[in-house]
């Protein structure tokens, strides 16, 4: 698998940043979280002026081959047509997009639909759609080796023209199988606590996703090659949240804020952080979705959400939302006056 260089941020400038932002004219820890962001920011970026540019949104659109096996309420072709949607700024995507000032990029990355005459649309297809995995591997390993270039093509794209930000999404019908799965996996968690209702399944619906997946992970323990998580990554994921993972890696070894948005996306951060620890480092975790297992999930990694709104749209959108509270915690570490300048006594 392509190797990427990703350090844990050098924490020599820790005491700089924590006597700045002490002596910001405030009560010392008084404004919480955006404390932490921005020294997080400081050290992702090695300076005590931190900044946010050129935002960009990455939302990568991939059909997965399980949803043959009625495990998602929405049938595949909603895949493409929320394709079509955002490309006439129609999604929640978009709204949010516009909103905060992110230069979204949709990617064709492996949807069952030709999409190639569409303007607005990136085309990266991998395949059209993955395999089933109740029966297989959903990809090959030089499809997923593409899907991680497609990714970290993407990020490459953006950092080139300013962003040190960079949020991504997805679409992908179903795609909250292979999360559950990969959850269970990483995080060695029982699969039954996993699974949730995705798109809307009734219990019903619910229990016959678990038969499906414990179907798929029973064949996968017999059948896999090894128990590496490239393995697991190639054998559940889909071509979106694989491109995901090489957006996510890129990110890291270019020094750029990665938001994190819902449960798939939390997924593949998960999975990209079996396979290079540090780009944890880099992460600010948007939100915490209404999707069952949300929450276990990012306590498997430490992560602190910074929203919880109950939104389980996918697409980006909850960590799109948490974006103005990035932008705070650095205009706080710049903007806000110190005790001295302000001549107030300090009194701590």
């Amino acid at each position: 698998m392509k190797t990427f260089k990703i350090q844990q941020p050098d924490k020599g400038i820790w005491e700089a940043i924590t006597q700045k932002i002490d002596n910001l004219n405030k009560p010392k820890g008084s404004l919480g979280r955006l404390e932490e962001l921005a020294a997080q920011i400081c050290l992702i970026q090695q300076t005590l002026t931190p900044t946010l540019s050129h935002p960009c949104h990455l939302l990568f659109g991939g059909d997965h081959g399980i949803e043959r096996e009625g495990v998602s309420v929405s049938p595949r072709e909603v895949t493409w047509q929320q394709m079509l949607n955002f490309t006439k700024g129609g999604g929640g995507v978009n709204m949010f997009c516009r909103q905060h000032g992110f230069d979204l990029k949709i990617i064709d990355i492996g949807v069952d639909h030709d999409l190639s005459n569409i303007e607005g649309i990136i085309h990266r297809k991998v395949a059209w759609g993955t395999e089933n995995f109740v029966h297989g591997p959903a990809m090959s390993h030089a499809q997923m080796e593409k899907a991680i270039d497609i990714g970290a093509e993407m990020v490459d794209a953006c950092h080139d023209h300013g962003c040190n930000i960079i949020c991504i999404g997805e679409m992908g019908i179903a795609n909250t199988s292979p999360s559950s799965i990969w959850m269970s996996i990483f995080g060695q968690q029982p699969l039954d606590e996993c699974i949730g209702a995705g798109a809307g399944l009734d219990n019903e619906g619910i229990r016959h996703k678990h038969k499906v997946l414990t179907q798929a992970v029973a064949l996968y323990m017999k059948n896999r090659l090894n128990d590496s998580a490239e393995e697991a990554i190639r054998y559940f994921g889909g071509f979106e949240m694989v491109g995901a993972i090489g957006a996510m890696l890129r990110a890291a070894e270019r020094r750029m804020v990665v938001l994190v948005d819902g449960f798939i996306m939390t997924a593949c951060m998960l999975a990209a952080s079996h396979l290079y620890q540090d780009v944890l480092h880099y992460a600010v975790f948007g939100h915490c979705g209404d999707e069952y297992a949300h929450a276990r999930m990012l306590s498997l990694m430490n992560a602190r959400p910074l929203l919880n709104l109950g939104m389980r749209l996918g697409e980006g959108t909850g960590a799109l939302c948490a974006y103005p509270i990035v932008e705070s915690a650095t205009r706080m570490i710049n903007e806000m006056n110190n005790f001295d300048n302000a001549k107030i006594t300090k009194y701590f």
